[in-house]
């Protein structure tokens, strides 16, 4: 156990995904960020447990001997990622909590810089955008629309699915931050600044202000969405961009092990479904 408060509290939700989810929490056991604390809430419903595996219980206890508390829960039945966000939600003490999908590796600094980017902009979140390791070779500078926010001051801004700011989410796809990085430091000889950019939403890796981010209402509108829907990540950070802004951090160094998903019914998108309310936040 850790005798200090903890800065950030790791939220991870997981569904049928053991090998996948003790890369993810190994990743954590080796970040230079000495205290903080892991939430794993596990979802699978038709078999052995994923947080009962034996990698994962290995690194389970990793994170534990290395100073980090880790909390495992079954939360059954399933009524959908913005419910199980919002009972990950509900377990956090700490000021910032970083929602960490079940397939993502962070680079090693990743939650310090995150950390320092939260606390010195003063913002609702800022996220890491994944980077897809199998897009090595795959080139896309027309999908790169990077605008720094400037002298890093994030100011709250409206987004909205069809609006000119809703095409930065190309920069996330496949590798392009990969490659932003790349061209840049060919350019200048060394590893680019930490820089705090505008986005429309991040998926996968993204810190959050917990305070902001409960005011705002957090996941609490998952009573109004049908069982099986996707966005409601999206709409969260949408809502939190109008009143407290939102960035993403670049370089990123979070990384998808690009693994199926587990979410095929996208039917249902949070940010469309409840437009009304989006409006209203």
């Amino acid at each position: 156990m850790t005798d200090q408060a903890s800065p950030l509290d790791v939220l991870v939700p997981t569904f049928r995904r053991p090998a996948a989810l003790a890369a993810t929490l190994a990743a954590l056991a080796a970040q230079s960020l000495r205290t903080f604390r892991v939430i794993v809430s596990d979802q699978t419903d038709d078999g052995p447990p994923a947080i009962d595996a034996p990698e994962v219980r290995s690194v389970v206890g990793v994170l534990e001997l290395t100073g980090r508390d880790v909390e495992l829960h079954r939360h059954l039945p399933r009524r959908g990622m913005a419910e199980h966000r919002d009972f990950l939600l509900s377990r956090v003490r700490a000021p910032y909590a970083l929602f960490l999908d079940d397939d993502v590796v962070c680079e090693g600094d990743l939650l310090v810089r995150l950390l320092d980017a939260i606390r010195a902009a003063g913002c609702g979140f800022v996220g890491a955008g994944l980077i897809g390791p199998s897009f090595a070779d795959d080139r896309r500078p027309h999908e790169q629309p990077f605008e720094p926010w400037p002298g890093g001051r994030v100011t709250p801004e409206t987004v909205e699915p069809g609006s000119p700011a809703w095409d930065r989410y190309r920069l996330h796809n496949a590798a392009n931050l990969h490659h932003l990085r790349e061209r840049l430091e060919a350019e200048t000889g060394e590893r680019p600044r930490d820089t705090l950019y505008k986005v429309a939403w991040v998926g996968g890796c993204v810190l959050y202000d917990v305070a902001k981010l409960r005011e705002t209402g957090g996941f609490s509108f998952w009573q109004a969405l049908p069982e099986r829907h996707a966005g409601e990540d999206v709409l969260a950070q949408l809502r939190l961009m109008r009143r407290h802004g939102g960035a993403a951090l670049f370089p990123s160094g979070a990384y998808h092990l690009e693994l199926p998903t587990t979410i095929p019914d996208r039917e249902v998108d949070a940010p469309r479904f409840l437009a009304a309310e989006l409006r209203g936040s």
